[in-house]
């Protein structure tokens, strides 16, 4: 009885460990949920108090999540991470090995400090068009730039939570942790593989368009619509060429009135005059943009906008003509909508054919999505009517582009102060979050949207997962065996090992859970090799996050398996001889980084035995350092920590470990 009482702890967690990976791999339930279930089971089987299973909401890990996500949304709100994309279309030439070059380590950049995810679903419309104009396959760029999200996920610790929990984890083992730029050097080493990689294995991703429903997502959100150039605004004498630099270059002017005359003459070097109106074509958002623009206003809201009645602050909806609707046929003009039905049309998108030069001349046709401006209460009463289908708020984010430098120097800020350690590092970029909202890059209510509630309760949920995996000693019982395992094995291989681990786990959990389960258990056996544990925690995070084996282990990689009509066979052929060289990279990098091992490959560790050296010493002459950037933890010989392991074994030989030779100073 005392036995099982002992044995319980593990027992109880050995439990939950099983059913919580059941839940993790099969998704039966949301993994933020099954996130909260293994926490309460924690808590119930009495494993961790409540303050140990509480202790992920407050932890540095889900802060520098939510806040990241806040400052992502800030440079997409302020069209910074469009004008980049757009920038990055025009530079990638024709050439599909030009588009690949440039693509990759620009968006690897992106994913530095920005959500991988958000940065694949920019680029995806861009590099589908970019595909389609100059005639190559989309299966070849769609898969490269995935990965280049992935991959730049590993230039700073904040990319990427699997790195914020592993952090967390070599902080609680005693470690002084790790820099934002700790593990930049693998990174940048990652992105020049993977990139190098795609270029000269170009012949094994598959030949195939981009599907074909993509062209009409892409073209949905073309709207058109009129500006009217507000008198004594901050446009008014300005060119035309400054207000286009303003509003963004997906603001296409297809005409310019003055005076309701049309003008050829006008040129985009012209200066604009106020009451001048402008026939452009826009984006959703590009819409939002311009009705928020101070110095312009939509022209039917502006002339019959004062002319509408009813209760509540008038707003943007959308709504399509049904079919067989009695407005079919008739002009906007001829339907006097401001006085029918107290609303205006603002703009208009058709799926194909022409649309009038002026939008009140267009002649509505099944199928037209119409912006309405109105009151709520008078379009409750259009909601009514059979000739319109689906009244919904306008899909449309405004952009500050005017913003934009300022985002940027929020975004360098906050690096700054992260990286010269004048605040710790969730402090800084929750200031950097805050500074977003309180400059107005982003309004409040879309930064709360803008935090991925599902990632922020799983980081904090996992958390508690690995507290208990430490506190049951279930870590130290797994790393036991796989040390008597890789006890004669260097160094390297037993990086290999770990990166190994992880990347299978992968593929069926997420990183964060990967980390969480592996990394207590990469840290004991770190500890029971007398070796420090960072270089082992950061190869179980490089393996949960880079390896590129199937399609479900990145949600990036789900975005663009549509679009770019692949199958699970393309990414176990891309990614196989991939990962593997990836893993060689992290484990090789994270060796000259932490164990002092070479930076270039020596031959002669492997030709010359004699390099090997009895455990008592392991190569670093009575003790262990880390050469993290700004590390100074110490860690105790193996002579220290093991004698009575090491005496036991000399009759069978020393315990084999490598020589590398010093670095030059």
């Amino acid at each position: 009885m005392h036995a099982f009482h002992h044995l319980w702890p593990q027992i109880a967690f050995g439990l939950i460990l099983v059913g919580g990976l059941y839940l993790f791999v099969t998704e039966k339930v949301r993994i933020d949920v099954t996130a909260m279930l293994i926490l309460l089971a924690l808590v119930v089987t009495g494993i961790l108090d409540e303050k140990q299973a509480l202790s992920g909401f407050a932890s540095e890990p889900a802060i520098i999540v939510a806040a990241v996500f806040v400052i992502s949304g800030g440079l997409a709100a302020t069209g910074v991470t469009e004008h980049i994309g757009a920038w990055i279309g025009r530079a990638s030439g024709r050439s599909e090995w030009r588009t690949i070059a440039v693509v990759m380590p620009i968006v690897a950049l992106l994913a530095s400090f920005t959500h991988h995810v958000m940065v694949t679903a920019m680029m995806l419309p861009l590099l589908l068009k970019h595909a389609r104009d100059r005639h190559l396959p989309a299966s070849r760029l769609l898969m490269p730039m995935s990965l280049a999200a992935s991959l730049g996920t590993t230039l700073t610790l904040v990319s990427a939570p699997a790195f914020l929990l592993a952090n967390d984890q070599l902080q609680r083992a005693g470690t002084s942790g790790l820099g934002i730029f700790s593990i930049t050097p693998i990174g940048i080493a990652l992105v020049v593989v993977g990139t190098g990689y795609m270029l000269a294995a170009r012949w094994l991703l598959p030949k195939r368009s981009g599907e074909g429903g993509e062209d009409d997502y892409l073209r949905l959100g073309r709207f058109r619509t009129e500006l009217l150039v507000v008198p004594g605004g901050q446009w008014a004498t300005r060119t035309l060429a400054e207000m286009q630099k303003a509003i963004g270059p997906s603001v296409q002017v297809l005409g310019w009135l003055r005076d309701g005359v049309m003008r050829t003459d006008l040129t985009s070097s012209s200066p604009l005059l106020g009451g001048d109106v402008l026939l452009v074509e826009a984006g959703a958002d590009e819409l939002m943009s311009l009705h928020d623009d101070p110095g312009l206003d939509l022209n039917a809201i502006a002339r019959y906008g004062d002319q509408l009645s009813g209760e509540g602050r008038p707003q943007l909806v959308q709504t399509v003509v049904a079919p067989g609707s009695e407005f079919i046929g008739r002009s906007i003009r001829e339907l006097d909508f401001s006085r029918q039905f107290h609303a205006v049309i603002a703009g208009l998108w058709r799926h194909a054919g022409q649309v009038a030069e002026r939008l009140s001349d267009a002649r509505l046709r099944e199928g037209d999505l119409l912006v309405l401006w109105g009151h709520p209460s008078r379009l409750a009463e259009l909601a009514s009517s059979h000739g319109f289908l689906l009244l919904a708020p306008f899909a449309g984010e405004a952009k500050r582009r005017l913003r934009a430098p300022l985002a940027l120097a929020i975004l360098a800020g906050t690096i700054l102060l992260a990286a010269s350690n004048r605040l710790p590092v969730p402090l800084a970029f929750l200031l950097g979050a805050v500074a977003m909202i309180a400059t107005r890059c982003i309004d409040i209510q879309q930064a709360y949207r803008e935090i991925d509630v599902r990632i922020f309760v799983m980081i904090a949920g996992v958390i508690p997962l690995g507290i208990a995996m430490e506190q049951t000693g279930t870590a130290d019982l797994l790393a036991s065996g796989l040390a008597h395992l890789v006890a004669h094995w260097p160094p390297l291989t037993v990086l290999l090992v770990m990166f190994t681990a992880a990347a299978l786990l992968t593929q069926p959990m997420s990183d964060s859970a990967t980390v969480a389960l592996l990394g207590p258990v990469a840290i004991s056996l770190a500890q029971m090799l007398d070796m420090p544990p960072t270089p082992f925690v950061v190869c179980t995070a490089m393996g949960a996050v880079v390896a590129f084996l199937t399609p479900i282990g990145h949600h990036g990689n789900l975005l663009i398996l549509g679009p770019g009509q692949y199958r699970f066979a393309d990414f176990l052929r891309v990614g196989l001889p991939l990962t593997v060289l990836l893993g060689l990279v992290s484990a090789w990098m994270a060796r000259w980084l932490w164990l002092k091992g070479p930076l270039l490959p020596h031959w002669g560790e492997i030709a010359h035995p004699q390099n090997r050296v009895p455990c008592g010493d392991g190569g670093r002459g009575g003790t262990n350092r880390s050469v993290r950037s700004g590390g100074n933890t110490e860690y105790p010989s193996r002579a220290q920590v093991l004698p009575k392991r090491c005496a036991s074994r000399s009759a069978s030989g020393p315990l084999p470990r490598w020589r590398w030779p010093k670095r030059a100073s």
